[in-house]
């Protein structure tokens, strides 16, 4: 009989094996790398939000950019909204849906990207904060679990997991994360992947 920790490990494998089983997962990794790397190289910058542990992975996505990933490199522009002076000034003086689009429209400009993460799709500081995006002509990329909610369809490219709870989410957004930044890396610097 299995403990409901082993389950747990069971559990994250299926939806890994289920999300690899769609290739069009793969597709669009590859694309939004693509497309990325060539921001990059035009001047433009990565911006990131998200809600708890998913603004952790918003700043985990960032600081891989400005940092290092695999092999050292130049670092590449990219900011997580997550400093604690602007979400407090902004959610005291405006709200706390608004902490996120002041910070688009304070750092984004057209060709830009913005992140969000959200495993619900229905934060409304997120969902303000791509229509912040959008207004601005920044690239969108939604990472989004359970049903997708509001956020659906709403992104220029968007990921959805499946599942119920959002640290099995986390994991899998994390992992589109990680193959995102590779690419980015393979087609910018490929000469650290010989």
């Amino acid at each position: 009989m299995k403990s409901a920790l082993q389950q747990s490990y069971l559990d994250a494998k299926k939806l890994l094996v289920d999300f690899c089983e769609d290739e069009s997962n793969f597709i669009r990794s590859a694309e939004i790398a693509k497309a990325l790397a060539e921001s990059f190289q035009q001047g433009n910058k990565l911006l990131a939000c998200g809600n708890g542990g998913s603004l952790c992975d918003a700043m985990h996505l960032a600081e891989e950019f400005t940092g290092r990933y695999r092999h050292d490199r130049k670092a590449l522009p990219a900011i997580a909204l997550a400093d604690s002076s602007h979400i407090t000034c902004v959610g005291n003086d405006y709200g706390f849906d608004d902490i996120f689009s002041r910070g688009v429209e304070a750092f984004g400009q057209p060709g830009d990207w913005l992140f969000c993460l959200s495993t619900s799709g229905n934060s409304k500081n997120i969902v303000r904060a791509v229509d912040a995006a959008k207004a601005r002509q920044l690239k969108t990329v939604a990472l989004l679990g359970k049903n997708g909610g509001v956020l659906k369809g709403q992104c220029d490219y968007e990921f959805i997991v499946p599942a119920t709870t959002s640290d099995r989410i986390q994991e899998i957004h994390m992992m589109i994360l990680h193959v995102i930044i590779e690419g980015v890396e393979r087609t910018l610097f490929p000469e650290n992947y010989r």
